[in-house]
């Protein structure tokens, strides 16, 4: 539904859409990545992935997390398979990892809710493009609150070799206007580190967003902005639009 399933198709749209961004020479941290079909969000993701071609090598592990779309979570569901499969190969998952969230009262073990889920799949060829090798720890948010989900970062944080990405689109359905204003403040507040403020309506990852930029001010990082746009903008009609935008959050460790 949100790329092409032909091997060689879906590789060459995503070094496309990466070739069209130098990386920077920082080391990342963290990424919000939006996670539309490839022909409406796909560039605002790439402006984010395209970071990564610096530092892939070092990277071992990405904790991707995301909103729940289809099945109510009571907290946050992280699943029991082994892998994640796309027309690119297997992601292996990082079992070691999720067992260390495992007496958080707010984790589930369930795979229901990442079956039909397309938040974090839509990233994967973006990292598999990019990255050399590396494992997931795939979350999947439902009722969790934002301090919830600082409470996962926090235990998953690492060193260099552990990249964090959220998976999130903006604001859902108005006019280009209006999207572009609300998406705009929705910016700032990212920028500002001003997780408090934000709502399903602004952003629907909104917790899994709100519980990086807490974490992210206790390591004295900021949210530095790489895209802005909406479907108006790329492929698709202005009168119900959809926001997308992606940041970077620069490293400091050693």
């Amino acid at each position: 539904m949100f790329y092409p399933d032909d091997t060689n198709r879906l590789r060459a749209d995503v070094l496309n859409l990466l070739d069209r961004f130098a990386p920077p020479s920082q080391r990342l941290k963290a990424l919000i990545a939006p996670h539309a079909g490839y022909i409406y969000s796909g560039r605002v993701a790439a402006a984010a992935f395209a970071t990564l071609r610096d530092s892939a090598q070092e990277i071992k592990r990405v904790v991707l997390i995301g909103p729940a779309h289809y099945v109510h979570v009571p907290g946050i569901a992280i699943p029991t398979v082994s892998s994640f499969e796309t027309p690119l190969g297997r992601v292996p998952v990082d079992l070691e990892a999720l067992s260390t969230l495992a007496d958080l009262e707010f984790v589930v073990r369930a795979d229901g809710p990442h079956a039909p889920e397309h938040c974090l799949e839509v990233e994967l060829p973006f990292l598999q493009s990019v990255l050399a090798s590396f494992q997931i720890v795939p979350l999947v948010v439902g009722d969790a609150l934002p301090n919830d989900v600082a409470r996962v970062l926090g235990r998953l944080w690492g060193g260099p070799e552990t990249l964090i990405v959220v998976s999130s689109d903006l604001s859902h359905y108005h006019s280009y206007e209006v999207a572009k204003r609300l998406d705009g403040a929705t910016a700032a507040a990212i920028e500002r580190g001003d997780w408090a403020i934000l709502s399903p309506n602004q952003a629907c990852g909104c917790h899994a967003v709100a519980g990086l930029l807490i974490e992210a001010v206790r390591h004295g990082l900021k949210a530095q902005r790489l895209s802005l746009c909406n479907s108006g903008d790329t492929a698709g009609a202005r009168d119900r639009v959809v926001g997308y935008g992606a940041w970077m959050f620069e490293s400091t460790e050693a």
